[in-house]
């Protein structure tokens, strides 16, 4: 069993390098992108999607217009990035104060097959009471993850059980309330990084 996890555990941390790898590649050769704790700059990354929020109600971009929005695409059955980043996020958000009520945090999962409307609706409660999570068919998803450039893909396990893990990118999206890209915030970055480019974004 042991055996089992260690193996499990080098295979995710493979899979996490490679889809960083690949992100930051993507991200960085955009214009203005960068490899650093946050990237900036008139970058091809959001755009429409339709999927169904974790009260069931069928959401697009458009219901988020007029709002900042921090977007983070990960999966409730996620074993620690997933859940680090959303407590950053979180904390991020109550840095802000007054001002997080401009921001709309979402979590968008890659993982449908197991992460239905209340799944995702119990999980975001542990982390932010205005955290929406965002699921829908395996179409959806790969809309959603093309227009934000996220990489994902199943990962079995090595006994045949039928368990599995995902592996995919890991960076928060900062999108301004007209929609357009405005950050990604890479995996590390911390709750004071995060809530003061926020502001300053507010600022300008």
């Amino acid at each position: 069993m042991n055996q089992r996890l260690i193996r499990l555990a080098i295979g995710t941390l493979v899979g996490l390098l490679i889809a960083a790898g690949i992100v930051w590649w993507q991200v960085s050769s955009l214009p203005g992108g960068s490899a650093g704790g946050t990237q900036t700059g008139t970058a091809l990354i959001g755009g429409p999607f339709s999927l169904t929020d974790s009260t069931g109600k069928p959401v697009t971009q458009a219901d988020y217009q007029g709002r900042y929005t921090l977007i983070y695409f990960g999966f409730t059955f996620c074993p620690d990035v997933c859940p680090t980043e959303l407590q950053v996020m979180a904390t991020a958000l109550d840095r802000l104060g007054a001002k997080a009520d401009q921001v709309q945090p979402l979590f968008v999962t890659v993982d449908p097959e197991r992460d239905t409307v209340t799944q995702m609706a119990e999980y975001v409660a542990q982390f932010h009471p205005r955290l929406i999570g965002l699921t829908g068919t395996p179409d959806q998803i790969a809309q959603a993850a093309r227009a934000y450039r996220v990489y994902y893909a199943k990962a079995p396990g090595k006994d045949g059980d039928g368990y599995y893990t995902m592996d995919h990118s890991s960076f928060v999206y900062l999108m301004g309330p007209d929609g357009r890209f405005l950050e990604a915030f890479a995996h590390g970055t911390t709750p004071e990084r995060m809530a003061e480019t926020i502001g300053s974004h507010m600022r300008s």
